[in-house]
């Protein structure tokens, strides 16, 4: 690549950047004044975490009144799963509509949750795109950002992946009921994550089984109730 040619894609992805952050922050104003406490939740294709998210409604769905954005390539399979038979309000982003974008950005993530009715929810959950890379480099005005890896990947996916890891608040280690099964190290999968986030807490859990999903569900409610009291809510 011609040098010119390198500094106008840099320029060019530096604009992008720079609107996106721009109109996340918008969001987050929004989000805020709405009262409103939003999650982003990310992880690679496979981790599990639509079943993860189907639990974590089913038992929250009583005390918090929550929405959900889903985003995919194709299909809306995954908000007719959250939406548990209506009982959530949920909405389905495509991206094929616009080029196939393997991540969400801040005014797609708005113009979605908008058709959402926001000032009569608690909680917005976003479910992002199953990639490890791209989805960690876009704001998109989200109170928490949390990362699902499940023990069917390796244990050194965030020192191979290491942004996604370090911009998180929350890593989800997935699916431990399959431990028997494997060979996967666990320690060596939290050391990973300590490498790249050394005091980001780790959660292990089977959304299948239910084990550990309260401490989740619980992380979850605390960290909501941390933006109430610093909002004065």
């Amino acid at each position: 690549m011609h040098d010119d040619h390198k500094h106008q894609h840099i320029a060019v992805a530096k604009k992008v950047m720079g609107e996106n952050d721009r109109l996340a922050a918008i969001n987050r104003r929004r989000f805020g004044e709405l009262g409103l406490f939003v999650i982003n939740v990310m992880s690679s294709p496979g981790s599990g975490k639509t079943m993860l998210l189907q639990k974590t409604l089913t038992a929250l769905k009583d005390s918090l009144r929550i929405g959900v954005v889903v985003g995919d390539i194709c299909t809306t399979n995954d908000a007719e799963r959250l939406s548990l038979a209506g009982e959530i309000p949920a909405v389905q982003i495509c991206t094929d509509a616009f080029g196939g974008d393997c991540h969400l950005t801040a005014p797609v993530v708005w113009d979605a949750a908008s058709g959402l009715d926001l000032k009569n929810l608690d909680l917005l959950i976003v479910e992002n795109l199953g990639n490890l890379v791209c989805p960690a480099e876009f704001d998109i005005g989200e109170d928490r950002r949390v990362v699902v890896l499940s023990v069917t990947e390796g244990e050194d996916k965030p020192s191979k992946y290491p942004l996604m890891f370090q911009v998180c608040d929350l890593a989800i280690l997935g699916k431990i009921d399959l431990l028997p099964h494997l060979d996967y190290d666990l320690e060596l999968a939290r050391s990973h994550i300590r490498g790249v986030h050394p005091h980001m807490p780790i959660i292990e859990l089977s959304a299948r089984t239910g084990e550990g999903v309260e401490q989740w569900t619980d992380w979850l409610t605390r960290e909501i109730a941390k933006k109430k009291k610093a909002a004065g809510r």
